[in-house]
């Protein structure tokens, strides 16, 4: 029996050498941002370029939102076509429910955790979501509600069962997602600063490290 292969989601991505490394690599999911305050922001008719060539490959498209409007949702769903939303900020349930109604795409919920309770917090949305992420909680003077490369313990998740598949988010490199997966059993991990060279600033070199390392763990 195949052992279980952990996917993985380069996010943030802005220019077409960190797509095409992506590609190469074998990475599961691709997240574009859509948020002012990140340094990864872009807009949606540069998200839809650079996910042109991509499409119909073996991976998902994300469009990573932080509490949008619904003109934004609007926007996204027609011009980026994403898989998923993913959404970052402090939807609730209910207005999970609702953008996925309303576009009909695929939602990943994001889940701040600095200790075992912040995890619980993930039963309210297994319903309404078809992917679940466990990132490290930003300090609390941050201006962006990821993307700070935080960390938590990993071992948190370690044996916790949950209705939908998650990503472990946070504080990910290279040199540190095979322990990541290995503490927490991870079955999908997603890495966005931890893969620069400077905030925003993609490396393929570092991408394509990341990807071995997630294919090694």
């Amino acid at each position: 029996m195949a052992a279980m292969v952990t996917r993985a989601k380069i996010c943030g991505l802005s220019t077409p050498q960190a797509v095409q490394a992506a590609l190469a690599g074998d990475a599961g999911y691709l997240g574009f941002i859509f948020f002012e305050n990140s340094p990864r922001n872009i807009s949606p008719d540069s998200a839809a370029r650079l996910t042109a060539p991509v499409r119909g490959q073996n991976l998902r498209i994300c469009a990573v939102t932080v509490d949008p409007d619904n003109a934004l949702v609007d926007r996204l769903a027609e011009v980026v076509k994403p898989d998923f939303i993913q959404l970052h900020g402090h939807e609730s349930p209910a207005r999970v429910q609702e953008i996925g109604q309303r576009t009909g795409l695929g939602l990943i919920k994001v889940l701040s955790v600095s200790e075992a309770a912040d995890i619980d917090a993930a039963k309210a949305y297994e319903t309404v979501v078809d992917h679940l992420m466990f990132e490290g909680k930003p300090p609390k003077d941050a201006e962006r509600p990821g993307g700070v490369g935080a960390r938590f313990d990993w071992s948190l998740l370690a044996g916790r069962r949950f209705a939908r598949p998650w990503f472990l988010a946070g504080g990910l490199d290279p040199w540190n997602v095979g322990e990541a997966i290995s503490q927490s059993g991870a079955p999908m991990v997603d890495v966005s600063s931890g893969v620069e060279r400077g905030p925003g600033l993609k490396d393929p070199s570092l991408i394509t490290a990341f990807l071995e390392a997630v294919r090694r763990a």
